[in-house]
């Protein structure tokens, strides 16, 4: 063989192998999950768009995913008080209270889970979604919306259910932030994401 073959050859190969590489990563599929509620929210008052929807929103836009929110069958009071008593009486039960349409989660390689943190914990409406998806050998990135709470140790809720998933370090932004700073909200996911 003479040294133009073995160029040749050898740029085939390369190429053929970046192709496939180039192909993989464009099939990778991304969805961003989340639970959010509007109404009477601590902190922010009545709101039109939840808080942890502005963000999702904003992971969304940043990543190209696909996106579901989780919405409850019954909706959640309206005022705050009668909210967080039925939020803590679900916690108690360890409820786990219907929502409406569903999701595909298989075709997903990373799925984004976001939610506020209620009596630090996930709501159990996403321990609904969660009970009925298996995301054992996905990448799992959560992120909330709170008051001071942080992330309260929620993602460890995810390695618990899925120790066969990659969760990531997950993402807090105060309720306020997303409301009433959605620059500053939006420069904390950007350093997330990156």
């Amino acid at each position: 063989m003479n040294f133009k073959k073995i160029i040749v050859i050898t740029m085939s190969i390369i190429m053929g192998v970046y192709g496939m590489n180039a192909q993989t990563s464009k099939d990778t599929k991304t969805l961003v999950l989340y639970f959010s509620r509007t109404d009477e929210n601590y902190a922010v008052g009545n709101i039109k768009e939840g808080n942890t929807a502005i963000i999702a929103k904003m992971i969304a836009a940043k990543t190209g995913a696909d996106m579901f929110e989780i919405v409850p069958a019954k909706a959640y009071p309206a005022k705050y008080k009668p909210c967080i008593d039925q939020a803590m009486s679900e916690k108690r039960a360890n409820a786990r209270p219907a929502y409406k349409g569903d999701i595909d989660t298989a075709q997903y390689d990373t799925v984004y889970i976001g939610y506020p943190i209620w009596w630090g914990d996930l709501p159990m409406v996403v321990y609904t979604f969660l009970d009925k998806h298996d995301l054992n050998g996905k990448t799992i990135v959560p992120f909330c919306t709170h008051e001071g709470s942080g992330v309260s140790g929620t993602d460890g809720a995810f390695r618990s259910k899925y120790p066969k998933a990659a969760v990531k370090t997950p993402l807090a932004i105060r309720g306020a932030t997303a409301q009433n700073n959605r620059k500053g909200a939006e420069k904390l996911v950007d350093g997330w994401i990156k």
